[in-house]
Order: C-alpha cells, then sequence, then structure tokens
C-alpha cells in the first residue's frame, strides 16, 4: 500500500489524535511529518519561549514514534511545498492533518486541499483541537458570539460526551523512510542558551509531561480549584496552558478526565464545572479568531481605533517587562514570566491592566511580549486575553474596569507568598506593607533591608493621577467619535 503523510502540526501527539487514528485505521504505511514553516507565520512566527518548548516536545514525540515502530519526520520550508515534495518522493496516498483556526492555518489548509486535488491523492482534515468547531455554534440571529456567557450557555448545550481514542500501539512503517532534517537545524534553540535554565527546571514539554500535568491537576487541585485559581502563591491551576497550545493532549481528553472525576467525586464537581468554564474561555477565543481573523491587529470594538494608546519602545515599557515598576504584584508576574516561561491567570490581568491603562501602553505591545516569552503562546488567547483586558475587545468588560494592584495583591496574595517569591528584596517586608512597599514607615523599610529607588524602585505611576488620565483618555475618544459622527452628517 502506498504511505499516508500525517501532517503532525499543531497536534504533537499520539493520544486522541484523530488525523493520526484515521490514518493508522487504513492500514498504509504512516509518514508522520513536522514542517517548521516560520515565513508562513510572519510576526507570528513562534516566541523564543515557545521555540525552546518545542524543541523538548520534538524529541519526545519522535521518541514516541520509534517507541511504535515509526519515525517523526521533520522538515524545514513551506509547508505545502515540502508536503509536495514528499508525495512526489514516496508516492503517498493521501495528506491528513488536523484542523487549525487561525487565518495562517485555514489559508495553509486551503492550499494543501488543491495540492492534494492536483495530485489525485486523499486529503484529509480532524477537527481535534476544540470541543466545538465555529460553525456549529452562532446567536439566534446567525451571527457569532462576542460575549462569552451566552456563548458558554450554548455551547454546554452542544458539548457531546467524549471517549478520546488511545495512542495507537503500532504503526505500519514504509519500505524505506524519508530523509528527515536533524532536529538542530530547525533552529529552536534560545540566545543564550542559558536564558531558558530556570524554564526547563519548571516544567517537562512533551506528551507524557502533559499526562502527568492532568493526572496531578484532577488528584489534587480540583476539588479547591474554584477558589484556588485565583491564588498566586499556591498550586491551585491545572498548568495545562501549555501542553494545550503545543497540541501535546487533546482537550477532549481533558474534557473527560474532569467529567469522570466529578462523577466519581461528588467534592470535585464544582472545582470541575469551574475548570470547564475556563476551557470555555479557550474555546470562545478560538471562535473570535475564525470569525474575526484580523483580531491579532484590529480593535474588535471600532472607537478604540481613536484611543491615544502609546506606541513602541519606551523606558516605561521596559520597566514593565523587567519587573521594575515599583508595584510587587506586577513585578512579580513579569519576572515570573521570563523565570518561568508562564505567568498566573489573575496575575495576567492584573499586568496587562497596569500596562495599557496605568501606562496607556498600546495592548498591542503587551502582546508582542506575552507571544515571544510565554511557553504557552496561542494567538488566539493571547489576542481575546490583551483585548479584553484593553476594553476593546469581546464580552461586556468596560475599560474604566482597571485593575488597582495593591487591593488585588492584598485580596488575592494576601500573605505575600507570590511576591516574596518573585521579588525576593521585599521578602522581609510584613504582609501590611508587602504590597505597599512605598506606604511603609521608613523603619520598618530599613528593619526589613528595603530603600526605595535603590534596593527597589519608587513606584513609576502616581495610581490616582493614571486612573484620571486613562479615563479621561476614554472621555476624548468618545468625544472625537461624536466629532466624526457629527462632521459626516451621521
Amino acid at each position: 500500500m502506498n504511505p499516508i503523510i500525517v501532517l503532525m502540526n499543531g497536534g504533537l501527539r499520539l493520544d486522541d489524535q484523530p488525523a493520526l487514528a484515521a490514518a493508522a485505521a487504513k492500514g498504509a504505511p504512516i509518514l508522520p511529518l513536522f514542517v517548521m514553516d516560520d515565513a508562513a507565520h510572519g510576526q507570528w512566527a513562534m516566541g523564543a519561549a515557545s521555540r525552546w518548548w518545542l524543541r523538548q516536545s520534538l524529541t519526545s514525540l519522535s521518541q514516541s514514534f520509534e517507541d511504535i515502530g515509526s519515525r517523526l519526520i521533520l522538515r524545514t520550508g513551506d509547508t505545502a511545498d515540502v508536503a509536495d515534495a514528499l508525495v512526489a518522493e514516496t508516492g503517498a496516498s493521501g495528506l491528513y492533518m488536523l484542523r487549525g483556526y487561525s487565518p495562517t492555518a485555514r489559508k495553509l489548509e486551503a492550499v494543501l486541499h488543491d495540492l492534494c486535488a492536483m495530485r489525485a491523492i486523499e486529503c484529509r482534515r480532524f477537527s481535534g483541537s476544540l470541543l466545538i468547531e465555529p460553525e456549529h455554534i452562532a446567536t439566534g440571529g446567525g451571527t457569532p458570539y462576542t460575549v462569552f456567557t451566552p456563548f458558554w450557555r450554548r455551547a454546554r448545550e452542544l458539548v457531546q460526551t467524549f471517549t478520546p481514542t488511545p495512542a495507537p500501539k503500532r504503526l505500519s512503517a514504509p519500505d524505506t523512510w524519508p530523509e528527515s532534517t536533524p532536529l538542530a537545524a530547525l533552529k529552536l534553540d534560545p540566545v543564550p542558551a542559558a536564558w531558558a535554565e530556570p524554564i526547563a527546571a519548571n516544567w517537562l514539554p512533551g506528551e507524557a509531561g502533559a499526562r502527568v500535568m492532568l493526572e496531578k491537576f484532577v488528584a489534587e487541585v480540583m476539588v479547591g480549584y474554584k477558589a484556588g485559581r485565583d491564588i498566586p502563591g499556591t498550586e491551585g491551576t491545572s498548568r495545562l496552558s501549555p501542553y494545550l497550545a503545543h497540541g501535546e493532549i487533546s482537550i477532549r481528553r481533558i474534557w473527560h478526565a474532569c467529567q469522570k472525576a466529578a462523577a466519581l467525586d461528588e467534592g470535585a464537581a464544582g472545582g470541575s464545572e469551574a475548570y470547564l468554564r475556563e476551557i470555555g474561555w479557550r474555546e470562545f477565543a478560538h471562535h473570535l479568531l475564525y470569525h474575526f481573523p484580523d483580531l491579532p491587529q484590529k480593535n474588535l470594538k471600532a472607537q478604540f481605533d481613536a484611543f491615544p494608546w502609546r506606541e513602541g519602545d519606551g523606558a516605561a515599557l521596559k520597566e514593565w517587562r523587567q519587573g521594575l515598576t515599583g508595584f510587587p504584584i506586577v513585578d512579580a508576574g513579569m519576572r515570573e514570566l521570563w523565570q518561568t516561561g508562564w505567568m498566573h491567570n489573575r496575575v495576567r490581568m492584573i499586568v496587562a491592566s497596569f500596562l495599557v491603562k496605568d501606562l496607556l501602553w498600546h495592548w498591542h505591545d503587551g502582546a508582542k511580549w506575552f507571544w515571544d516569552t510565554l511557553v504557552d503562546a496561542d494567538l488566539a488567547n493571547n489576542t481575546m486575553g490583551w483585548q479584553w483586558v484593553a476594553g476593546c475587545g469581546p464580552d461586556a468588560a468596560p475599560y474604566f474596569r482597571i485593575f488597582n494592584p495593591i487591593t488585588q495583591g492584598e485580596k488575592f496574595d494576601p500573605d505575600g507568598a507570590y511576591v516574596r517569591r518573585f521579588v525576593p528584596e521585599l521578602a522581609a517586608l510584613p504582609d501590611a506593607y508587602i504590597h505597599k512597599p512605598f506606604e511603609a514607615p521608613a523603619e520598618v523599610l530599613r528593619a526589613a533591608g528595603v530603600t526605595l529607588g535603590v534596593t527597589y524602585p519608587k513606584p513609576m505611576v502616581d495610581r490616582k493621577l493614571a486612573r484620571e488620565r486613562a479615563l479621561a483618555a476614554l472621555a476624548s475618544t468618545r468625544a472625537d467619535q461624536v466629532q466624526s459622527l457629527c462632521h459626516t452628517g451621521a
């Protein structure tokens, strides 16, 4: 039999991998293929942290294929050209893949479909990254949902009970294996390499790591997830996001595990439902990107197109990136990101609000920094999150909802455990001042070994004035909008 090429991009796993399972069911030799195609993604080519993760993931996946008598073929270049060359080289009878939802993925799938039609071979695309396909859910008027709550209410009605498919135990191999590009040629290692050392200490990329993380979440974290997910100083989240972003675990596998745990343990039901709601936000983000493909560049709410955000490089942006704002919860979050390649979700909202509202910096610049430094960088989630916080995106999140980093820290990190871990120069401060060292008496600072402006920065903004400035900017945008309407006679 002629072999079938399975494009593994978007699904770096063997378990519940519909494209791979369908190809294996044919009984034909399987050619698992991964293509590193930076050019196709333009400004959204993988960032440094994701590239480091990908390297480890491909190493793990290669071993998994070898364990079942197969191999992972690595290639670089234009994906369609690579696939076409491999079809010609091997006489492949089909090309199977998982479906993607970004503008780049949709364009590529169309090109691959035409390629297969020209070659007169089978082309099959499988759902495997979302619970519900974007075409299968819409408002009563047939339009895409742009508010989460009604979206999720309808989604819960549509989500079916899933039975994930197990990983194949053996794959048929071709008589002769095509050449594979050396992993080093994919240029995934960070520069300098030492930058990734603390990230490596916090993660185990690959399908096996995803399995361990899911099992830990279900067994140890889920029961307390509803309250614990907002406390960054504890292990209260699933930490599955990078595995999902790289397709190392199936969303259906996660859904199945959560539903099963809730059915077996009544105490886990609340945590399971709260977590599945967060999974719902991921679904929502991908649905938005599918229906609004210019979302990474364009405000969903057009009124914000005239908003006076600051853009580009600047001292304030640099201080925010380095965790030197003078607001401990913000600085802890930015340092956690740099040191671990990840940031707690509650803190992501706090640091994003500080950038776009306290500093009036464009959400584009924040999104780009997250894209480069997060191991779970995902175009849909990253874009929606930044637009949501900025007030220019989906949902009924008003711009004037401005996170106060002091009260947020006191509420969600009351004992300062999170700040003390990532901002150790403040570790000796008492709880009463850990989130506002600038209000601590001189003797308290002295006893803690803190000298503002020397060992720890003074606040880079006056929060009261920053809030007033942000609201004034919003008001001016509305005034400009009204003026524009008057000029056009609308």
